[in-house]
């Protein structure tokens, strides 16, 4: 496995984690995180308080069905399930862009899609 999917894997096992200190280890000091149409976050500071969402439970299940990479980006594909403290559970398919240097997260572009809920028949 190359050193820029090393870190990628490294970085999803710390934010399944919630380990703040393996995700920050794997980031550049001027890192840029973006998901289209909801925010845009610069440094390492802004992605650190990103992480913690207070909606959420810790420990979210990710799997990781596909990493592909091609010069300095790796492209992650998977799923994500995540419990809500109001009791529902986020479904989500996801693809994470990352711009890679030096074997560190500069750029993730993270695009997030949440599965509908089946509606409930009505009566």
């Amino acid at each position: 496995m190359t050193t820029n999917k090393q870190t990628v894997t490294r970085y999803m096992e710390g934010f399944r984690k919630k380990d703040h200190e393996m995700v920050m280890s794997c980031l550049t000091d001027d890192v840029l995180w973006e998901m289209p149409g909801f925010y845009q976050l610069a440094g390492k500071g802004a992605f650190d308080r990103e992480m913690e969402d207070d909606a959420f439970e810790p420990d979210p299940e990710i799997f990781v069905t596909r990493l592909i990479e091609e010069d300095n980006i790796v492209v992650a594909e998977g799923k994500v399930l995540s419990k809500r403290k109001d009791g529902s559970t986020l479904e989500a398919a996801f693809c994470d862009v990352f711009h890679m240097e030096d074997g560190k997260i500069r750029q993730l572009t993270n695009y997030l899609m949440e599965k509908k809920q089946e509606l409930a028949a009505d009566h």
